[in-house]
């Protein structure tokens, strides 16, 4: 009987994705300043990753920053978000280091002068201003962030091997609840 049970359980195992990644997310640190809601965090990408984009493989990065409201016995309500889209491009024979952020209005590049400043800059986001607390109803809150990486797109072949996964990777990290309290 229990080998009936093991075999099963062992393919299983074997089709799970591997956890082993090393993608880590610092932070979220949220600051409550003027009546403004200010988030700061940073990305660490794993040796992989990084060798990859020394190597001259273009990475596109997605980073989502989401405000939720905690409900008791309820799940969390989704209150707002904002997306940045940031795109790293190397060219090691040139030494040239591009680094690209979206967020849906304004689109900056910056060119950079080694790999280490180019990540610097592109993995962490320093007190981006989420929104006023005076918007917000009085309640407990916590801020989501997540970051994705999209793999090479390959055209056309994604169409027929829909099973193929899309992402290199996907992390996401909760900041500390905060109480948001009336007559702010």
């Amino acid at each position: 009987m229990v080998r009936l049970l093991v075999a099963p359980v062992i393919v299983l195992l074997m089709l799970l994705p591997a956890t082993g990644e090393c993608q880590e997310i610092s932070g979220p640190d949220v600051r409550l300043l003027n009546n403004d809601m200010y988030v700061s965090f940073s990305l660490d990408l794993d040796g992989k990753q990084l060798q990859e984009l020394k190597e001259g493989i273009d990475k596109e990065l997605k980073l989502y920053v989401d405000l939720f409201r905690v409900w008791r016995g309820w799940p969390d309500e989704f209150v707002l978000g904002k997306l940045f889209n940031r795109k790293l491009r190397v060219d090691p024979i040139k030494r040239e280091y591009v680094a690209s952020t979206n967020d849906g209005a304004v689109i900056i590049e910056k060119r950079f002068r080694s790999p280490e400043s180019l990540l610097a800059w592109a993995l962490s986001v320093k007190d981006l201003k989420l929104t006023s607390i005076r918007e917000l109803e009085p309640g407990r809150y916590f801020v989501r962030v997540t970051a994705e990486a999209k793999v090479r797109k390959i055209p056309v072949i994604g169409y027929f091997f829909f099973f193929l996964k899309e992402t290199d990777f996907r992390i996401s990290k909760d900041s500390a609840v905060l109480n948001i309290e009336a007559g702010r």
